[in-house]
């Protein structure tokens, strides 16, 4: 049975009133150490010579123990507590809603502040819990500028990109609503353990295409890698894209995370129609950015999705160029049943022909494991995450704003 929780009902306008409030204050979540230290002396609360130790407990709280409330923060004095609370916020996003498959996948609906975009944006967020390891998905865009026409994210224009702080908020809300820090009394010190967690991978597939957001991709993932925080294995961090080539060496060398190729298609006239980025960055290049991976191993091996679409993509001569292209290259191919999505022209491939495909690829030396779809049923599954979420007009985003500073406005 599908569960669905409207978290917003009870009380919501005072609710969305206070957050209002508290999001006039700059959060601290996303920031690296240094400019934690320097957001504290610049806002006048610690000296130049503190600021590097307070940086760091507020790391410890932030990242280790799932702190969201500054007044839990035992070992920092009261004083400064509120100092702290005066100038910043360490709170979590608005859930809007939070669906629950009859698999346990898990979907959430998360409202962010406008920045620019004239009214407050939503996002989704994914858990699929799975045998010894649990995969958060992540987005990293309001909708999407690529199109791909198999993809419902893709109907959804680009409103923005999300901060630093919304794409890490994700992560630490799920952490919370799973349980997933240590409990509040444990000692300071104590030794929380890497193993057991429920959140164990992310994965940059959520909505939008990562690397046309690569700064704020970049520095999320270092946080949420960092050993002395989150500390997530950088082999535990898969990042997806559609193809954008010029940033794919540059994902390489300064993230260092896995790497995963939405590619669905062997040659480029198909794939200028499934994935148009093709049409700017052609196979060919594609191809070349993938061999020339930062780390490229067959224990770092890269992932190349592969929707399965029937008689579109999915015949034995699709399986033979596949194998064709990508040989050489130290890889794993995911093959991924097609999740239907209202108004969508297309149609999953018999699961006769998904096994041959997959027995093919096999028995070319590549692992190629097919993806259980998951979700379904909350269109939690790859490629059907979309939010209502809309760029208003100029002339609307100003009228609002300027009801919003009178006090009048609720979003």
């Amino acid at each position: 049975m599908t569960l669905s929780f409207d978290l917003t009902a009870e009380g919501a306008r005072d609710a969305l009133r206070a957050r209002a409030a508290a999001t006039e204050k700059p959060s601290l979540i996303g920031l690296t150490r240094a400019e934690l230290g320097a957001a504290l002396v610049a806002a006048g609360i610690v000296p130049e010579r503190q600021a590097k130790m307070r940086a760091q407990q507020l790391w410890h709280w932030m990242y280790v123990r799932g702190v969201s409330d500054f007044a839990h923060m035992f070992n920092i004095s009261k004083d400064l507590r509120a100092e702290l609370d005066r100038h910043f916020t360490v709170a979590r996003p608005e859930i809007v809603e939070e669906q629950i498959s009859s698999d346990g996948t898990r979907k959430w609906l998360f409202r962010f502040p406008p920045r620019g975009a004239g009214r407050p944006v939503e996002i989704e967020t994914v858990y699929i819990p799975e045998e010894g390891r649990g995969t958060l998905c992540i987005s990293s865009q309001v909708g999407c500028t690529l199109t791909c026409s198999f993809c419902h994210t893709g109907t959804q224009k680009l409103v923005r990109n999300l901060t630093t702080e919304e794409i890490l908020a994700q992560l630490l809300t799920a952490r919370d609503r799973l349980g997933d820090f240590p409990d509040r009394d444990t000692p300071d010190g104590a030794i929380v353990p890497a193993e057991g967690r429920k959140v164990s991978n992310i994965v940059m597939m959520g909505m939008g295409e990562p690397l046309y957001n690569f700064e704020a991709v970049k520095k999320a993932l270092l946080i949420a890698s960092d050993g002395d925080g989150l500390s997530l294995s950088k082999r535990r961090i898969t990042l997806s894209t559609s193809g954008v080539v010029p940033e794919i060496a540059r994902t390489g060398e300064e993230i260092g995370v896995m790497l995963a190729i939405s590619l669905h298609a062997t040659n480029d006239d198909l794939r200028d129609l499934l994935v148009p980025i093709n049409k700017k960055f052609p196979l060919k290049e594609l191809i070349a950015a993938c061999r020339a991976y930062p780390g490229l191993s067959n224990a770092r091996r890269i992932t190349f999705e592969y929707v399965m679409l029937k008689d579109v993509n999915d015949s034995l001569d699709d399986a033979k160029a596949l194998v064709k292209l990508l040989k050489g290259i130290p890889a794993k191919i995911n093959l991924i049943p097609f999740n239907p999505w209202p108004g969508t022209n297309y149609q999953c491939s018999d699961w006769e022909t998904i096994e041959k495909f997959a027995d093919f690829i096999n028995n070319a030396g590549y692992a190629s494991p097919i993806r259980t779809p998951r979700g379904r049923d909350i269109l939690a599954a790859c490629g059907q995450l979309k939010s209502e979420s809309e760029r208003m007009r100029k002339v609307d985003r100003l009228a609002l704003e300027a009801m919003m500073i009178a006090g009048h406005g609720e979003a």
